[in-house]
């Protein structure tokens, strides 16, 4: 069978730009926050608050943008969607005050909410069966290699011309990209209004009291918690507990959501390799969530690293577990549910971890405000354990009553 064309996987990298810049939009205030919290003098309190505005209208973005991508078609939904969030991110630099910023983060995370819809939707329309696993990869990558990217693209325009220029460049960028899409968007195949769907069956009907899926979204909400704290904490724990500068934090922020990125990778090949010969790969999560959870204990001991390098080495394991969990937590339940539900199964997913994290970091924010590293550290280590053990209980092995 000859190599697909480089062309076919066009709009697939697409995908990857654009959820590449939708994590440079919504880290770009994480990496300024303490810079644009001391100019606008905000708590550490409000910061977390600002941080759930984004959340909870992320959290509702993904179901309707699903839905209206399906109903107009994905040219169109997402040069709206995306036009949306750019402006929206703009907005940033023009604002000041607690409820300027929330509400800019919540049209923000509202837009945002097309990303992964998108991603999927134009991978199914796009590519052959054969090759739409590999599709979705490399759409959905994007985000961790943003997460990675922004404070090497960032911190230099902020040297340049301050935090509100940060958010003019992710306006420029966003731009860039509605005009690439405009052009790309014209083949026949992204114009479809309504495209093919998934053809492959389900294994069974996703129900509310199917303790599968409760098993899921505590795995999902509760074990992927620690991308959150490093992405929304660590700088404020940077500058407030170690003194860093906001340069310092920018040239050395990367390195953790490199975990992340390598964590989908490396978690995902051997997810793959622990699963082949298995009919019932249900022992094989069950190992490797109960090795997710012993590997999470180190990053209760942050507070006490006194060695910054040290320190950003067990961030990056951190979120190098975490990103894997996200990898066992999907497949275990594409495998319980059925690929044809992979797209309802990825919001339910994101959709819990963005409620989870908006209630939790105005908590965590207070807690950096008092000064309360350890307790944060702590919070940060037993909130996925406690995911992990829900999982585990819900799974554990049963005997056969008769």
């Amino acid at each position: 069978m000859p190599a697909p064309s480089w062309r076919l996987w066009l709009p697939a990298v697409s995908m990857m730009l654009v959820s590449l810049i939708s994590y440079i939009d919504r880290n770009t205030l994480a990496l300024l926050a303490p810079t644009i919290l001391r100019d606008n003098h905000l708590s550490a309190e409000q910061y977390g608050w600002i941080i759930s505005a984004f959340s909870v209208a992320y959290m509702a973005g993904n179901p309707l943008w699903g839905r209206w991508l399906d109903r107009f078609g994905v040219r169109r939904g997402m040069l709206l969607a995306v036009a949306f969030w750019t402006a929206a991110s703009t907005g940033h630099a023009f604002i000041s005050g607690f409820l300027g910023f929330a509400a800019a983060r919540a049209a923000l995370g509202f837009g945002e909410g097309a990303t992964f819809p998108g991603g999927l939707r134009t991978v199914v329309q796009t590519l052959p069966e054969r090759l739409r696993s590999r599709g979705v990869a490399i759409a959905y990558s994007g985000g961790a290699l943003g997460a990675v990217l922004t404070p090497l693209i960032i911190t230099p325009i902020f040297q340049l011309g301050g935090w509100r220029a940060a958010f003019l460049f992710t306006g420029l960028i966003g731009a860039s990209w509605l005009l690439w899409w405009f052009v790309l968007s014209r083949r026949a195949e992204l114009r479809a209004a309504h495209p093919e769907r998934l053809r492959q069956h389900s294994a069974s009907p996703i129900r509310w009291s199917d303790s599968r899926l409760w098993a899921f979204m505590a795995s999902y909400a509760l074990g992927c918690l620690p991308l959150a704290f490093v992405l929304y904490q660590m700088p404020l724990y940077f500058a407030r507990a170690l003194g860093k500068s906001q340069v310092e934090i920018g040239a050395v922020l990367w390195i953790p959501p490199l975990g992340w990125e390598c964590g989908y990778f490396l978690w995902g090949w051997l997810t793959d390799r622990m699963r082949r010969g298995h009919d019932n790969p249900l022992p094989v999560y069950r190992r490797l969530t109960i090795a997710a959870a012993l590997f999470t204990l180190p990053l209760a001991f942050g507070s006490q690293i006194i060695a910054f390098p040290l320190l950003l080495s067990l961030l990056f394991w951190a979120m190098f577990i975490a990103g894997g969990n996200v990898i066992v937590t999907i497949s275990y339940a594409t495998h319980a549910f059925g690929t044809a539900n992979a797209g309802l199964i990825a919001g339910l997913g994101a959709g819990s971890w963005s409620a989870f994290v908006a209630l939790t970091m105005p908590w965590f924010g207070r807690m950096m405000d008092q000064s309360a590293w350890h307790a944060a550290f702590l919070a940060a280590t037993l909130i996925p354990l406690a995911g992990f053990s829900v999982w585990l209980w819900l799974n554990r092995p049963r005997t056969d009553p008769r």
